[in-house]
């Protein structure tokens, strides 16, 4: 007799029996993975006639790949909150060459008499002074052997714009304005400008007086807005990829006391000062530019009295001032910087 197992007529060609599929083991996990499952008696009591089965959709995924999905998400969505939420403008950290800055005061060399014409105190200056930018004496813009004319001529209006915040903007005088002058420094020179606009210190490199002219406003104010300058500008390159400018003015201010006085006496204060400023190529499109060497003469002033966060005028009185005579320096000293220095002011003349 044939085994009962086999169908009638025996086992068809081709085709197998059930001891094929013994080794398949269909466990309660496949069957909770399957992506099709039949409608429960309550759901196909409750109207959902037009189908037998449902979609399980992504809930039918192993575990696993649910947890790397959430992962996946979560990483991108930080990563576009931190993209939105980052402060924008931040500070870059310090680069390249830092400022270093020379102050010299210059003490009189006799008593600081008062403007002759306090309505017209600029009458006693020799010929050679204009009046503000007008005495800058910025030149011609010429290409260079890696820059076309307009980008230099670019970086001549970038420093023009330093030379005018820094040393003729009556805010940046005598009202302790920072943000012109900041606006045009380099990022990479932010943290060092700050340092110095918020605790300037003689150190030659974070004395506030080293980025730009100015008077301590609860002492000093203008007697005019109007500077008397004289100098020069010069541009060439420093290499192929940054554009050197070297500034030396002479810049003389009209000065009186603070507040309501009657004293109606008017100073002359001389300042010669000489600038390097480097523009790169990526600051030259940015219009900002680097502050590499600042040197500063400036008179008549005590030589006692500390510069690095405002220049200290001697100002003069209807009755003269005498000054103190110049201190001696001994070579020998080295708990002094050598840096620290002091001139005699000679005549003011163009």
């Amino acid at each position: 007799m044939g085994d009962p197992r086999e169908p009638p007529g025996g086992t068809p060609e081709g085709g197998s029996n059930d001891d094929e599929f013994r080794s398949v083991v269909f466990d309660e996990s496949f069957v909770r993975a399957a992506r099709i499952q039949e409608l429960s008696a309550q759901e196909r009591l409750s109207g959902a006639f037009g189908r037998a089965t449902r979609t399980r959709g992504w809930l039918s995924l192993p575990r696993q790949a649910v947890v790397l999905l959430l992962v996946v998400a979560l990483a991108f969505a930080a990563a576009v909150y931190f993209g939105i939420s980052s402060p924008r403008g931040s500070v870059a950290p310090p680069s390249g060459t830092q400022l270093t800055v020379s102050l010299t005061p210059l003490a009189p060399a006799g008593a600081v008499t008062a403007a002759a014409d306090r309505t017209a105190p600029f009458a006693g200056l020799p010929g050679g002074y204009a009046d503000g930018s007008a005495g800058l004496g910025l030149p011609a813009a010429t290409a260079t052997a890696h820059f076309t004319g307009s980008q230099v001529q670019r970086a001549l209006d970038t420093a023009q714009q330093y030379l005018v915040a820094s040393a003729l903007t009556p805010t940046t005088l005598t009202a302790n304005g920072t943000a012109q002058v900041r606006a045009l420094i380099t990022a990479g020179e932010l943290v060092q400008y700050d340092e110095s606009t918020n605790s300037p210190r003689d150190d030659q490199h974070h004395d506030a007086t080293g980025w730009m002219v100015r008077f301590d406003p609860g002492q000093i104010a203008l007697a005019t807005d109007t500077v008397k300058v004289t100098g020069s500008v010069h541009i060439g390159e420093l290499d192929s990829n940054t554009l050197e400018v070297t500034t030396d003015h002479t810049l003389v201010y009209a000065l009186r006391p603070a507040g309501t006085t009657s004293d109606p006496a008017v100073t002359l204060y001389a300042v010669r000062r000489a600038v390097r400023l480097d523009i790169d190529r990526a600051d030259l499109d940015a219009g900002r530019l680097r502050v590499v060497d600042t040197a500063v003469q400036a008179g008549p002033s005590s030589c006692s009295a500390g510069q690095s966060d405002y220049l200290q005028p001697m100002l003069a009185t209807t009755a003269g001032v005498r000054p103190s005579t110049p201190p001696a320096v001994n070579p020998a000293d080295h708990d002094r910087p050598a840096w620290q220095s002091c001139g005699v002011l000679g005549p003011i003349t163009g």
